[in-house]
C-alpha cells in the first residue's frame, strides 16, 4: 500500500516545514516508486534538514544490501516491536515525507484495477510519518500506514490501509526523539480532509510519463 506518491521539495517548503537553505533538491516527479532516491525531512542538533534516501528501509543489521529486507510500507501499529523497525522508532528515527499526494489502486471486478490520485484540498503539499535508518553507507526510509478511513476504506478495499498523515502542527512531536508523544499519532486521517479522483491507468504505469493527466484543482 502506499506504492506511488508525487514528491516535491522547493523554496516554500524550506520556509514552511523551516528547513535550512540550499539543501538537497528534488524536480517535481509524478510518479514516484520504491527503490529510488526521495526526499525525507527529519530532526538533527542542527534543526530539521531534508536529505536524499532510498525508499524501502533496509534494517541496520543488512550491512546496507536491500535484499528481501527492504520494506517501502510500515505498519505504524507494530513499529514498537517489528525487528525492522523497533531500533529507528527506540532511537527518534522518524521522518517526514513531502508530498504533494499519493496513489493508491482500487480492486475492481475481473481482475481489474482502478488507480486513484489523493490529496489533501487545503495543503498542497503535506507530510506522511516515516521511519528512516542507516545501514553501513545506506541510509532508506520507509512509509507508516494505519488502518483506512471510510475513503480510503472504498479505494484500498483489499488491505484497507492508508499512510499517517501528519498535519503541520504535529511535525515537531512525530519527529524529537519523544517515542510517547510520536505514538500518540498514530491514527487515522479525516476522511472528509481529503479529495480523491481516478486517474487514466496508462499515464501512471508509464515510467517514461513526468505527469500524469491529473483533473485541475
Amino acid at each position: 500500500m502506499c506504492g506511488r506518491y508525487v514528491s516535491r521539495v522547493d523554496a516554500a517548503l524550506e520556509r514552511e516545514w523551516q528547513l535550512r537553505p540550499n539543501q538537497f533538491r528534488f524536480d517535481t516527479h509524478y510518479d514516484v516508486r520504491p527503490t529510488t532516491q526521495i526526499p525525507i525531512v527529519r530532526l538533527t542538533d542542527d534543526g530539521r534538514e531534508c536529505v536524499p534516501v532510498r525508499w524501502g528501509l533496509v534494517p541496520h543489521w543488512a550491512k546496507g544490501k536491500p535484499g528481501k529486507y527492504a520494506t517501502f510500507n510500515a505498519r505504524a501499529e507494530g513499529v514498537q516491536q517489528a525487528a525492522s523497525y523497533r531500533g529507528p522508532w527506540k532511537h527518534g528515527q522518524r521522518c517526514l515525507f513531502p508530498v504533494l499526494g499519493f496513489y493508491e489502486w482500487q480492486a475492481l471486478e475481473g481482475n481489474n484495477k482502478q488507480k486513484w490520485y489523493i490529496t489533501l484540498p487545503k495543503q498542497p503539499a503535506f507530510a506522511l510519518a516515516g521511519l528512516w535508518e542507516r545501514s553501513d553507507d545506506l541510509e532508506s526510509a520507509t512509509i507508516c500506514t494505519v488502518e483506512a478511513n471510510p475513503l480510503m476504506e472504498k479505494i484500498h478495499n483489499t488491505r484497507k490501509r492508508m499512510p499517517l498523515i501528519l498535519d503541520p502542527e504535529n511535525f515537531e512531536a512525530w519527529l524529537a526523539a519523544d517515542s510517547e508523544a510520536a505514538e500518540k499519532l498514530i491514527q487515522e486521517y479525516p476522511a472528509a480532509r481529503m479529495q480523491a479522483w481516478p486517474v487514466n491507468r496508462t499515464s501512471v504505469n508509464d515510467p517514461r510519463c513526468i505527469e500524469p493527466n491529473l483533473p485541475k484543482q
